[in-house]
């Protein structure tokens, strides 16, 4: 179960590199140097924006609560298994 949720939480912190990567700030961005400018045609300048900035915060709160979920089963799972294992000696 771990590895599952460790495999959805590098998946969305590729997507949210990358989506953030893709945003237009004040000055410029890599938005145009990918293909933003198409997108832009495309939907529409506000709809783009509107749309990119969504998908950022979408995909924020998806690696908050995946991480959360990870966290607290990791600590449900540790707690069960403590009386299990000896501990090490200082020296």
């Amino acid at each position: 179960m771990v590895t599952f949720l460790s495999i959805l939480i590098a998946l969305d912190s590729a997507m949210l590199v990358f989506v953030v990567l893709i945003q237009k700030p004040k000055g410029g961005g890599l938005d145009a140097s990918f293909g933003g400018m198409g997108a832009n045609t495309m939907l529409g300048a506000a709809k783009s924006v509107d749309f990119i900035e969504r998908l950022t915060w979408i995909l924020a709160t998806i690696l908050f609560v995946l991480s959360i979920i990870t966290a607290v089963y990791v600590g449900s799972v540790g707690m069960e298994g403590t009386g299990d294992i000896p501990l090490q000696s200082a020296g």
